[in-house]
């Protein structure tokens, strides 16, 4: 005889009820059939808070039961033809009159005990299965109906009895004698051994399917629900969760134990004493092989076999001197919780037996405070134990596999796996099977958690990267254009799949979790009727809350430049050419890296000095290796070196030169911020803090070459009528330039402790000398270059060199993501 079980979800409304007869006219015309059924979906939920309402005399619970008295009404109306309707009707309205005198007689009282809320808990059972055993006989199928009162015998431990399986096994040999093909038995409730209802506990439906199915030997118990097996994780929370084919029963039951809901706990016992398989199933897709469960699952080349979690955690720490060396202490911790009926989810505990921590569910956390407190008053009073602390709003993350044991390093590569996502580990306790780790983190990290576990344990052949990308200008678009064009080749080559999730420009923002079309996403970013704010932005990034992300700051914003410290307190890395946050106070520049380091994200800004040029990475490489810069020379600006390298002195006019490097966007709008050098200033005050030097703006000198009042003119148009004016003192420049064989550079200079920007001499025989159009220059001059300096030498301007260089910023950051 064989033993199907249905969840509520596969009995929840009519046409469900016919896709399970389906399942069973088809099962049952090859051997005889238990189909033990839940509730109708949603019932058993609506019934314990009716009788709580009732007990608090609340009239609210009349509205609640009359939905719960339409339901059955409706599903037996659509189900049963109208002819005959009457007799089943009849059983119906009895059942729900009976209901509704206990829900009145609570509500006149405003008592609730634990017997009776079993009795008004398991009616939705009661009527589910009458209501489907009714329509599969009119169906004409050969069915009775059975009642587990008769047959699963239990103590008196209401909520969750315990099962007397001696008596309980000889009751169903008898009970299921074959003489009908299909019997149909609600789960969940059983009987004490003075005929009173009982309750297997929450989800007790499987359990009841499963001491079926063991008592009589049926060749495999099949669970049918919404989902075609167990998953790797729970899809709600991560999307791509898929089904475990196979796995042991160990494993089925740690996962069951730590949150997943496919099925009750207590259920792989009964079946796991005979080696009897488990098949789950989905009743929607019934051709679906779904998950085995038995004695010997399949090895499947994955260390983890799945990911589990259980919410709304409290964690209850004791500690203090009393407790070191006490033998008892534990076990009056535990006696304490069990004499009121609280469970432990997990337990860890210092070598030292200095401090014991335990997760209980959140709901009891009130209560296993006040026994705690109560049992401990005198060590608490004598100041031997400190005061309880609970820490509420937490959750349990737990790897689940038998081929952990197998495998160094699992645990370790967790934790890095979660520390590296910002997010921090309470506690955490291994069972000594190795077959599963549990760590306790904040309930508002789950998702992340799971998501970066499962890419990393059952997706490691592409690492998602998630970008937030802020500012849609000349280097912004083209930053997208490349990322478009390498999605495909960096998927294939490198296994890293980087997804645009969030983008905004100075006027719109928008959002999609599931990525952006990065063929055009400034298409996507125009439709959105979000207003950019960055706070909201902040919040939203935030609140999103994924693995793996990157901020990318396009701009030169400097209220934008504020948050950075913000967003890498979250684990986000940030990526930027911004210069702003790089140059200011020393204290917040130090402040930005170590930052980044304790919050495990990545702060890089390469593009702040030679735009897509790798001067930053080779300063910090050399610094790394233990190297010391002794002194820098550098052509920093593009647009300057483009002037100077256009203007002769002997065609067009330095202002006009000026001009042109502003039309061709080598220049601000405004040419004088460029012109001024407070930009090479900038980055010269970069280099040297990455050197290691402590440094402010203030400690550089800038010589200026531009007349005063050219540089004061109220507007940029003036300012250019003044330029003309002043070219006689350009061209003299130049000319004393040319008659000493030099060429004009504007140069960063720093040599023993002291820096300075502005215009040099510079002779043939240096590198600087034949530096073309816009190109950048460095010479470091370090310990181990102290004759020849080590030069960097490139395109430092333009938007595409620089969205090369924040695109190399954000490989760099990935590449580390795809390691872990």
């Amino acid at each position: 005889m064989q033993v199907l079980k249905f969840g509520g979800t596969s009995v929840g409304t009519p046409q469900n009820i016919r896709l399970v007869k389906e399942i069973v006219a088809e099962k049952s015309s090859h051997e005889a059939t238990v189909v033990v059924v839940s509730a109708f979906s949603g019932i058993t939920n609506k019934l314990i808070h009716c009788s709580k309402l009732a007990a608090k005399g609340d009239e609210n619970y009349q509205e609640l039961l009359n939905q719960i008295i339409q339901k059955h009404i409706e599903t037996t109306q659509e189900l049963i033809s109208v002819k005959n309707q009457s007799p089943i009707m009849g059983q119906v309205r009895l059942l729900l009159n009976e209901l509704e005198d206990i829900l009145r007689g609570v509500f006149l009282v405003q008592e609730l005990s634990a017997k009776t809320t079993d009795k008004i808990s398991c009616y939705g059972e009661i009527l589910s299965a009458r209501i489907i055993t009714y329509y599969l006989q009119e169906m004409k199928m050969d069915v009775a109906a059975a009642d587990p009162k008769k047959f699963i015998f239990t103590d008196n431990h209401y909520g969750k009895a315990n099962v007397f399986f001696q008596e309980t096994n000889e009751a169903i040999h008898q009970y299921f004698d074959g003489s009908r093909k299909v019997y149909v038995c609600p789960g969940f409730l059983a009987s004490a051994l003075n005929g009173e209802t009982t309750t297997l506990g929450r989800g007790g439906s499987d359990y009841t399917a499963a001491i079926i199915a063991a008592a009589l030997n049926a060749p495999c118990l099949e669970i049918w629900t919404d989902v075609s097996g167990m998953m790797t994780a729970n899809p709600q929370w991560v999307p791509n969760a898929y089904v475990i084919d196979e796995m042991d029963y160990e494993e089925a039951m740690e996962l069951t134990h730590f949150g997943a809901k496919v099925l009750y706990p207590p259920s792989i016992a009964p079946v796991l004493r005979k080696g009897i398989p488990v098949y789950i199933k989905n009743t929607f897709k019934k051709e679906d092989a779904g998950t085995k469960i038995h004695g010997l699952g399949k090895k499947n080349g994955k260390i983890i076999k799945g990911l589990s979690c259980i919410e709304n955690i409290a964690l209850l720490n004791l500690s203090g001197s009393s407790m070191v060396g006490i033998p008892h202490f534990s076990f009056r911790l535990f006696q304490t919780l069990a004499s009121v009926n609280i469970s432990v989810i997990l337990i860890t505990q210092a070598s030292s037996e200095h401090s014991i921590c335990v997760a209980i569910d959140q709901e009891e956390a009130e209560k296993a405070r006040v026994a705690i407190e109560k049992t401990f008053e005198e060590e608490i009073r004598q100041q031997k134990l400190n005061p309880l602390t609970i820490d509420m709003d937490l959750a349990i993350v737990a790897l689940v596999g038998s081929n952990m044991k197998e495998q160094i390093g699992v645990s370790g590569r967790m934790l890095s796996i979660l520390g590296n996502n910002g997010i921090n580990i309470i506690a955490i306790a291994q069972g000594s099977s190795e077959k599963n780790i549990s760590a306790v983190i904040q309930k508002n990290q789950i998702k992340k958690a799971l998501n970066s576990l499962h890419e990393s344990f059952f997706l490691s052949d592409i690492k998602r990267v998630n970008l937030f990308v802020v500012g849609t200008g000349n280097v912004g678009k083209a930053l997208l254009k490349q990322l478009a064009l390498q999605s495909d080749y960096l998927k294939e080559k490198y296994h890293l799949d980087l997804q645009i999730v969030g983008i905004s420009n100075s006027r719109k923002m928008c959002f999609d979790e599931e990525g952006i079309d990065l063929s055009d996403p400034v298409a996507k970013l125009d439709q959105s009727t979000e207003k950019m704010d960055i706070n909201n932005f902040l919040q939203r990034m935030i609140s999103m809350n994924l693995r793996n992300s990157i901020f990318i700051d396009n701009t030169a914003n400097e209220s934008i430049a504020e948050t950075y410290a913000s967003i890498l307190r979250q684990s986000i890395s940030v990526v930027t050419p911004n210069k702003i946050a790089c140059t200011g106070k020393y204290a917040d520049y130090k402040n930005l890296k170590t930052t980044a380091l304790r919050y495990k994200s990545h702060f890089h800004f390469e593009t702040n000095v030679g735009a897509g040029l790798p001067i930053i990475n080779t300063l910090n490489d050399l610094i790394k290796s233990g190297d010391e810069v002794m002194g820098i020379q550098a052509v920093l600006s593009g647009s300057l070196n483009f002037i100077f390298n256009n203007y002769d002195g002997k065609g067009a006019q330095f202002s006009e030169v000026v001009k042109q490097a502003q039309v061709e966007g080598y220049t601000e709008p405004d040419p004088r911020l460029d012109l001024s050098g407070a930009d090479v200033k900038r980055k010269i005050l970069i280099l040297l803090r990455e050197s290691g030097f402590e440094m402010e703006m203030d400690d550089i000198k800038a010589i200026p070459f531009i007349p005063d009042e050219c540089m004061q003119a109220p507007t940029v148009d003036a300012f250019f009528d003044l330029m003309a004016k002043n070219e006689p003192v350009f061209k003299a420049k130049i000319e004393e330039a040319e008659k000493a064989g030099k060429k004009l550079k504007y140069v960063a200079t720093y040599s023993k402790g002291k820096a300075e920007t502005g215009l040099q001499l510079i002779e043939k025989s240096h590198p600087l000398y034949n530096l073309e159009g816009k190109d950048n220059i460095v010479l470091f001059t370090t310990k181990r270059y102290p004759e020849q300096p080590l030069v960097v030498k490139g395109a430092g301007a333009g938007a595409d060199v620089t969205a090369s260089g924040i695109f190399g910023d954000v490989m760099r950051i990935a590449n580390t993501f795809r390691e872990n």
